[in-house]
């Protein structure tokens, strides 16, 4: 994976000196290009001359919080935010999101969870500064907008595609279909939330999934598919 990731640049913004060294060096090592600061402002000025793919960002900053930091780093551009925080409250999960953080970390966390989430905001968001990614049993071409599955291309629609590959890239997370609809078809789409059944139908024929353990339903909850 790490000649895939030369070139994907990460900011890192925390005030505490022992995590920046922590992210800094196992991140270098897996091949990222890394800018590290501790206060708010700096971490806006740093972004503005390295145009970062990614940014993490505590939420607990000197200068400027970690909520601000995130809304002018989405006003820069296509930047993908995790926000860190120490406390696991509901609320400051709520707001980081509602600005527009792309995910939230709640401290301690281990470097293979915040790696698989970088992982994951770059298949979604940077899939052009990657390969054919592959993922379990699936492989997904980005630029030729195809998916095999056990090395057979299948045979898809656009939406199907699209829906897919968000299964896929959020492996092992419960999807709701208001979630899958949002994502995938739009915030505008008007149509009802069965469509959602009737595309999940369909891909689980063109994976042969009959017995419903490839993308597997959680009754009244979602859509969940499983990688080991």
């Amino acid at each position: 994976m790490m000649e895939q990731l030369k070139g994907i640049k990460v900011l890192l913004i925390d005030d505490e000196p022992t995590i920046l060294q922590f992210l800094s060096l196992g991140l270098t090592n897996e091949g990222f290009d890394i800018k590290a600061t501790q206060d708010g402002i700096e971490g806006i000025n740093v972004a503005k001359e390295f145009k970062p793919h990614i940014a993490i960002v505590d939420v607990m900053l000197p200068g400027m919080d970690g909520f601000e930091v995130c809304r002018l780093l989405k006003k820069m551009g296509n930047i993908a935010v995790i926000m860190l925080t120490a406390k696991d409250q509901v609320d400051d999960r709520v707001k980081g999101l509602t600005i527009g953080a792309d995910d939230y970390m709640v401290k301690p966390f281990s470097f293979e969870e915040l790696l698989a989430r970088i992982q994951a905001r770059i298949r979604n968001q940077f899939p052009n500064l990657l390969d054919e990614v592959s993922i379990g049993p699936f492989k997904i071409d980005d630029r030729r907008k195809e998916i095999k599955y056990l090395n057979h291309i299948l045979d898809l629609s656009p939406t199907e595609y699209a829906l897919l590959k968000f299964l896929v890239i959020n492996h092992g997370l419960v999807l709701s279909k208001s979630t899958i609809l949002d994502r995938v078809w739009g915030y505008d789409f008007g149509g009802e939330e069965n469509i959602v059944e009737v595309y999940i139908r369909s891909l689980r024929e063109k994976l042969q999934d009959h017995s419903r353990t490839v993308i597997r339903t959680l009754r009244g909850v979602g859509y969940r598919i499983d990688i080991s």
